[in-house]
C-alpha cells in the first residue's frame, strides 16, 4: 500500500483520510511537558509531513500544555483544505506535569475554546473525549455527562465530529447512544492486542480505529521475532510494526509521532510495505 494510493483511505468525519497520519505529541518537551528544545525543527517536521501527503494530524491542547497546537498553527496555518486535525479533551496538566481529569462542563467548554484559539480555527474537525477513569488504560465509568457537553458544543457549530479515546466497548455503546462517534483511539500495537474484537466490530460499523502507542510508546517495542522478520525484509522493526497495523484492518488509521525528519520519512515509508501471508502469520505470533 502507498501513502499516495487513494484506496488506502478511510472515513474520518467529513473526509476520507490517508491511513498513515502523524501524531504531534512528541513535539512537546520531555514528558510531553513544556516547549521542545528546537521549535524550528518541530515546525519543519510538521511541514514535511504535510508536504509528503499526510492529511490527518492528531494533537491535544494538553500536550505541553498548548505547545503542540501552537506549533501546528505556526507551521501550517492557513491550513490545506484536505487537512483533518483531530484533538483530545478530558485531561489537564498539573504544574508537576501530572495528567488529571478535566470532565466538568466548564473545563470541557474552556478546552474547546483553547483548542480553537491555539490552532486558529473556527471549528474543530474531530474532538476525542479521553476517558480518565484510569490513566493506565480503559476503565469502566459513565461518559454520558461529559459527552453530552461535547454534543451540545457540536450543535453550536464549534465541533464537527466526536470521537472517543481510552474507552471500553461499554463506553463506546453509551457514547453512540448520545451522538455519532467517528473514531476510537485506544492503546494497540502488534504486541498489545486487547482490542482485536473491538477493531473488527468498529470496521463493520464504518468507524475508524486509531491506535496510540503504535510503536510501543514510552517503552519501544522489542521482540526477537519482530527483529528477525524486519532483518529478512530489509526494513526497521518499527516500519514493520506500522506496516502490520495497516494490514490488520482497513479501518485502522495510524498516527506515529516523531520529532525527527529522518524518523518521519521512515514511518511514512512503512505505508509502502507489502506483507505476504507467511510474514503476517509470523508477526501475529508475537502477541502470543
Amino acid at each position: 500500500m502507498s501513502l499516495s494510493d487513494p484506496h488506502t483511505r478511510f472515513p474520518l468525519g467529513r473526509r476520507a483520510v490517508r491511513r498513515m497520519g502523524y501524531g504531534a505529541m512528541q513535539l512537546a518537551g520531555p514528558g510531553v511537558f513544556g516547549p521542545p528544545k528546537d521549535p524550528d525543527a518541530a515546525r519543519a517536521v510538521l511541514r514535511a509531513a504535510v508536504a509528503a501527503g499526510v492529511d490527518h494530524i492528531d494533537t491535544s491542547d494538553f500536550y505541553g500544555p498548548h505547545v503542540t497546537n501552537q506549533l501546528i498553527r505556526e507551521a501550517l496555518s492557513p491550513y490545506p483544505d484536505e487537512l483533518v486535525i483531530v484533538t483530545k479533551l478530558g485531561a489537564r496538566r498539573g504544574e508537576d506535569a501530572s495528567w488529571n481529569p478535566a470532565f466538568s462542563p466548564e473545563a470541557l467548554t474552556q478546552a474547546v475554546h483553547d483548542n480553537l484559539r491555539n490552532l486558529q480555527l473556527d471549528v474543530l474537525d474531530v474532538v476525542n473525549l479521553r476517558a480518565m477513569f484510569s490513566v493506565h488504560g480503559p476503565a469502566e465509568g459513565s461518559i454520558a455527562a461529559p459527552l453530552t457537553v461535547l454534543a451540545e458544543l457540536q450543535a453550536k457549530g464549534l465541533i464537527r465530529h466526536v470521537g472517543l479515546s481510552n474507552v471500553t466497548p461499554t463506553q463506546i455503546a453509551e457514547g453512540r447512544s448520545i451522538c455519532p462517534i467517528v473514531c476510537v483511539q485506544n492503546h494497540y500495537n502488534i504486541a498489545h492486542r486487547g482490542d482485536d474484537a473491538l477493531i473488527d466490530q468498529l470496521a463493520q460499523d464504518g468507524i475508524a480505529y486509531v491506535p496510540y502507542f503504535p510503536l510501543g510508546g514510552f517503552s519501544p517495542l522489542q521482540d526477537a521475532q519482530l527483529d528477525a522478520v524486519a532483518a529478512r525484509l530489509g526494513v526497521t522493526p518499527m516500519q514493520l510494526a506500522l506496516a502490520w497495523l495497516l494490514h490488520r484492518s482497513p479501518n485502522i488509521l495510524l498516527i506515529p509521532g516523531t520529532s525527527s525528519l529522518g524518523h518521519l520519512h521512515e514511518n511514512l515509508a512503512a505505508a509502502e510495505l507489502k506483507l505476504d501471508a507467511d510474514t503476517l502469520a509470523a508477526l501475529d505470533r508475537i502477541a502470543d
